[in-house]
């Protein structure tokens, strides 16, 4: 056996540092039954009314939509940093995410790595070949409708990842979900929740370069709209132990987004974009599996983090911790900016289904690893849908 290479969060920050994790405990724990609180507009914008029950939470925790609004969304200060999954704020603030601020959301952090993580523990198999992301074929809307690109503020600055438009049970072909990392909307165990949590679906649809979108319209990187997070939902074990380095609470790095639009809309995300994939709770095992295809928004060099890429590779396994459910691990080039982006597989039914999400990878980029979803996730999904029907 090979011993694995060091591991860390595939995340891109404004600055090095960064804080990956997931959400908090309590309310929010797989399955649990924590009321949502529904994005708001703040006073005088068009669009999404501010509900009563977002105002009392805001009041609860002494936020005036106002200041927030002004700017103190950025204070950081540990004991005003929510943590409780119940205590999930994420009012929309219009305008806040323009195409400038999108960009330089994607400078890449300085890994943070254990090397010992991965090593020696449970089933792992020899570490996999590296395989060459390729660009997914503009326009990004044929080619991979489903993906986009999750956008958010932490106390290092604005960072950003990847993800993907999922179908939801509860409302059928008119679905809100959708499916990221942990470590992309909560700083897990030294931290609470990320602030101005946004989805973009097909950022920068046409593919263009870095160069060729400064100064572009929002309409150029959004075509389909910015949707807030008006919930989240991640696993307790990640909000236990997820950390930056070493793999720590991996095997469960996984969450759930609501969205809502914006601006006003009377469809849903999925009938927006036209697309949305099914979520598989019942993999095969790993070794079963003939391939996987990973999409993301790989940030750090040589990518720029605009465009979409992906790679394909049958699946090995990868085991941080014999307790822990074994991990997909598949040979990538991707970098930081890929993290939360979409692993597809063939379900159950043998059509296209979402069976992990990029979670971690080594310092060298060479491979990605994912959580295989199980009842945890499915608890954590299974919850999100009965919030929203």
């Amino acid at each position: 056996m090979r011993p694995n290479r060091p591991v860390t969060a595939i995340l891109c920050a404004a600055t090095l540092a960064l804080t990956a994790a997931a959400c908090g405990p309590g309310d929010g724990e797989a399955g649990g039954d924590a009321k949502p609180t529904v994005a708001a507009s703040l006073p005088g914008q068009d669009g999404i009314k501010i509900p009563d029950q977002l105002k009392d939470k805001l009041k609860e925790h002494g936020i005036d939509l106002e200041k927030w609004k002004g700017g103190e969304w950025k204070n950081w200060k540990k004991e005003d940093w929510l943590r409780e999954a119940g205590d999930y704020i994420n009012p929309v603030i219009e305008g806040l995410w323009d195409p400038d601020r999108m960009r330089d959301a994607e400078q890449p952090q300085r890994p943070a790595v254990d090397p010992d993580a991965g090593k020696d523990q449970g089933v792992t198999d020899p570490t996999p070949a590296p395989v060459a992301a390729k660009q997914a074929t503009p326009p990004y809307h044929t080619s991979v409708p489903a993906s986009g690109k999750v956008f958010f503020d932490g106390p290092e600055g604005s960072m950003v990842c990847s993800a993907t438009v999922v179908k939801d049970p509860a409302h059928p072909g008119k679905s809100n979900m959708v499916w990221t990392a942990g470590h992309c909307v909560h700083a897990g165990k030294a931290g609470g929740w990320y602030r101005n949590i946004a989805f973009v679906p097909s950022y920068n649809n046409a593919g263009k370069p870095s160069a060729q979108l400064k100064g572009a319209p929002r309409e150029t990187v959004a075509p389909f709209g910015v949707w807030w997070s008006d919930w989240a939902q991640t696993s307790d074990q990640w909000i236990a132990s997820g950390g930056p380095t070493g793999g720590a609470g991996a095997p469960y790095d996984f969450a759930v987004l609501h969205v809502t639009p914006e601006k006003g809309s009377t469809k849903s995300l999925e009938e927006v974009v036209g697309s949305a994939l099914p979520v598989e709770f019942n993999a095969q095992a790993v070794p079963k599996v003939a391939s996987i295809t990973a999409t993301g928004y790989p940030a750090a060099a040589p990518f720029d983090g605009q465009r979409a890429f992906q790679c394909t590779d049958r699946p090995g396994r990868l085991s941080l911790n014999a307790n822990d459910p074994v991990m997909y691990r598949i040979g990538c080039t991707m970098t930081g900016g890929s993290s939360g982006g979409g692993w597809v597989s063939a379900g159950s039914d043998g059509k296209p289904a979402l069976v992990s999400n990029t979670s971690i990878g080594p310092a060298k980029a060479g491979w990605l690893a994912g959580p295989r979803l199980g009842p945890e996730a499915k608890g954590i999904f299974d919850a999100v849908s009965r919030k929203f029907k």
